[in-house]
Order: structure tokens, then sequence, then C-alpha cells
């Protein structure tokens, strides 16, 4: 019986100790996952600025952000971001070489509770001597 009340107090003790890491961890949230350039010329470079918050109670350590392709080119903060505070990943694509609809996901690595994020950058590659829809080198609009 004692061997019993040992292993229910053991578990429950585990359960409970896991539930209160969880609820302590860094936590990122995106105000927005995806940027749509729409029609884009081949050749043209296009920026997204991918804002998030530390929304949990622990500092939010990015280990890294990797891409589908090197035609996308990521920078982030390298420093811990504190809880409640923000900061940007920023990613540039370069559609060289490329044609037709592209979607470009960008991983992101981190100790937030809600595991690995993911954003990406969408748009149409128009042949280079389409008529140009946005301007080169184009950053996205800011919400």
């Amino acid at each position: 019986m004692k061997k019993i009340v040992f292993i229910l107090t053991a578990v429950l003790s585990f359960v409970f100790a896991t539930n209160s890491q969880n609820a302590s961890q860094a936590e990122i949230t995106f105000e927005k996952s995806t940027f749509d350039f729409g029609d884009i010329k081949q050749g043209q470079v296009v920026n997204a600025v991918f804002k998030f918050k530390n929304t949990g109670k622990e500092p939010l350590i990015l280990s890294n952000v990797s891409t589908t392709c090197g035609c996308t080119v990521p920078s982030w903060p390298k420093d811990p971001i504190a809880p409640g505070k923000s900061a940007e990943i920023s990613a540039t694509f370069n559609s060289a070489g490329k044609m037709g609809q592209q979607n470009k996901v960008i991983t992101i690595f981190s100790n937030a509770k809600n595991g690995q994020a993911q954003v990406s950058i969408v748009c149409n590659v128009l042949p280079a001597d389409a008529p140009a829809t946005t301007p080169q080198n184009q950053t996205a609009p800011k919400n």
C-alpha cells in the first residue's frame, strides 16, 4: 500500500511540476504570420518584417531561423527578448530564377513553449519583361 501511495504522489508531483514549468516558459506571438506581395517581376527583391512579442513569462531566445531555400535570407535578434517585449524577424526574398507562385516558409527555433514557429512570404513571380506592379526592393506595409 505504501508503494502505491508513493508512486501516486510521485506521478502527481511530476504532473504539477510540468504544468507549472509550461506556465512560466517564453511564448512567441506574431502580429502577422504571412506577407503576400501579390505579383512581382522576376529578379525583384522584397523584404518582409515579422513583428512578434514574447507573451510568456521567461526570456525568449531565438536559437536559429531557417528558410526553405537560399533565395530567402532571414535576420533575427540574437539577444534574449524579455517577457512583454517585442522584436522583429526580417526576411528578404530574391525572385531571381523563380517563376510562378512562391511560398517561402521561415522556421523559427526558440525556447518558446509553443515550439517551432513558422511565418511565410507569398508572391507570384511574373516574367522580368511583365509590367511592374510593385517597386524594386519593396518592403511589406507595416500594419
